[in-house]
């Protein structure tokens, strides 16, 4: 992958598990299970996968204490980082801590009285759990509802400062922050605004986005905005879709701004009357075949001459249309096959896996090498 232009804000890192958050580290991609908690099986099914699509950390509600016992069974089952949701009840929190949660996101504010935020805090200490202070538009604390009259990101950085000034005073810096509202112009700017102010990491996501193509768009143009800006270290799209998707659109979104490379970056065109054979038909079998791979590569599938034979060229398989029966494929730049007009797509197919392969195989012999010189 081509290095990114975007100079990413210095943040310090923590750890959420196995997962290094901020600093250097990758932007990290999460969803969120929409299970029934107590249903372990399935929820454990959900889980498994998210991972498959790639995340790499899984966030679960924990509202109850049968949910917190749920949890516990959960955590037994999967290998992934998981952070549990809570909100208020400090009982809650204690528990999910002894029973291996790796992240807790709950607002140390909301959970009432000091000797109950000191219990949660000091547990945290003891146990290596990291917070994630997630303030929301939609839920902000009254008083400021009535100061601002409105959520604003003035008022989203206010409640912010409050629970990590909680914080600050009981010297407890493993902790994150998100700060999301469901308009992207105030994510943006509330986002700006406390990046200035702090350096612990910035969990990023739009709220409550919407459906699948709404949400995956509105999620885009917000995250974007602030990803060239260099902020962030994690993010979720929330999706009012399967969480798999949420995966896949996250992905998707760090890929095109080189942030994050995992499996095919497809390059298609939108077809017209030029195409040689059906673009459109040919991307849907493509990209249904192809999920599981999750090897970088850059597949470039063009309909006609004009612009097909440069696009090619310049990805690691190529595959353009101009004489109607037979089909240009190019591999690393350059001619490698001609492929029939019609029936090619199970050929095609072989072709991008095997080259997976290879690169996949390149890649592997690059870090052992990296690691036998050092």
């Amino acid at each position: 992958m081509i290095e990114s232009p975007i100079k990413r804000r210095h943040s310090r890192q923590i750890r959420v598990g196995s997962v290094p958050i901020g600093g250097d580290a990758p932007i990290a991609v999460q969803s969120m299970t929409n299970t029934e908690t107590c249903d372990v099986q399935a929820t454990v099914r959900q889980i498994e996968a998210i991972v498959d699509a790639g995340a790499d950390l899984v966030r679960v509600s924990v509202p109850t204490m049968d949910a917190a016992d749920a949890f516990g069974q959960i955590r037994s089952k999967v290998s992934v980082p998981l952070v549990a949701d809570i909100h208020f009840d400090h009982k809650i929190a204690l528990k999910v801590i002894e029973l291996g949660v790796d992240c807790l996101r709950i607002n140390p504010g909301n959970i009432g009285r000091e000797d109950r935020v000191r219990a949660v805090v000091s547990s945290c200490r003891d146990h290596g759990v990291p917070i994630r202070i997630g303030v929301n538009a939609g839920s902000l604390e009254k008083d400021l509802q009535k100061k601002y009259g409105e959520p604003t990101p003035d008022a989203l950085v206010e409640s912010a400062m409050r629970h990590i000034e909680i914080l600050d005073r009981l010297d407890f810096q493993e902790f994150k922050v998100s700060l999301k509202a469901s308009e992207i112009f105030m994510t943006v700017a509330a986002y700006r605004k406390i990046a200035d102010q702090i350096d612990q990491p910035l969990h990023l996501g739009i709220t409550e986005a919407g459906g699948l193509r709404s949400g995956t768009v509105k999620s885009a143009a917000g995250l974007g905005m602030l990803l060239m800006d260099g902020i962030g270290d994690t993010l979720r799209i929330s999706l009012a879709a399967d969480p798999v998707e949420e995966v896949k659109v996250g992905f998707d979104l760090l890929r095109s701004l080189r942030l994050r490379s995992r499996g095919i970056n497809f390059i298609a065109c939108p077809s017209c009357s030029r195409q040689t054979f059906d673009v459109i038909g040919t991307m849907n079998q493509l990209e249904a075949r192809l999920e599981d791979v999750k090897t970088p590569l850059n597949v470039a599938v063009i309909g006609c001459v004009v612009n097909g034979p440069g696009e090619a060229k310049e990805a690691d398989l190529g595959f353009t249309g101009g004489n109607p029966e037979s089909l240009a494929l190019f591999i690393d730049g350059k001619p490698a096959a001609r492929l029939p007009g019609s029936d090619f797509l199970d050929e095609l197919e072989l072709k991008i896996r095997k080259q997976a392969e290879i690169k996949e195989h390149a890649r592997a012999e690059l870090i052992a090498h990296s690691t036998d010189t050092h």
